[in-house]
């Protein structure tokens, strides 16, 4: 069986594609965000699986205040509905973000270090991820005290260890060869 985030690739891609065509990727973003929240919730997996729950009921129930039925989002819902794929609107949603991202050259980088960067040095950091990948940097801090000291750096396909702990693994490993 296919995973989630496999079947709402292609919807994504959709919906990104129609939003950067009409100029209203960030319109699009906050549309998909409220409609994947009310897919998140406990209450909604009722609704969903109710066949006595007419269609255009459940586009009108994911619908944005403001938004009517003859917009393109609402037209997206319409085709989730028909597909049976509203339960996906959360990696739709996700999938959507990421190439939003993509496309605004923005790169999500987190850093796990044993306390936390004070401003100084998170945007010292920023800075030199900048330059390195050529892309701005949304960096998300994390506390791992088990590094010891340091920082593991992970900016998608490229993760850059440079912790006491991982430090110390690789001379265990020279000194072992």
């Amino acid at each position: 069986m296919m995973g989630q985030a496999t079947l709402a690739r292609p919807y994504a891609r959709a919906a990104f594609g129609q939003a950067r065509d009409s100029g209203a990727i960030e319109a699009w973003a906050k549309q998909l965000a409220f409609a994947a929240a009310i897919a998140r919730d406990p209450q909604a997996a009722l609704v969903l699986g109710n066949p006595r729950i007419a269609q255009a009921q459940l586009v009108q129930l994911f619908l944005p205040e403001g938004v009517d039925a003859q917009q393109p989002f609402a037209r997206f819902l319409s085709t989730l509905v028909e597909n049976r794929r509203l339960a996906l609107l959360p990696e739709i949603a996700d999938a959507f973000q990421q190439l939003k991202r993509e496309h605004e050259r923005v790169l999500q980088v987190t850093v796990r270090s044993a306390v936390a960067l004070d401003a100084d040095a998170a945007q010292a950091m920023r800075s030199a991820l900048s330059r390195r990948f050529g892309r701005e940097i949304e960096l998300h801090q994390t506390i791992d005290e088990s590094l010891i000291g340091g920082a593991v750096i992970d900016a998608g396909d490229v993760v850059i260890d440079g912790s006491v702990r991982g430090r110390l693994a690789r001379m265990q490993t020279a000194l072992r060869q």
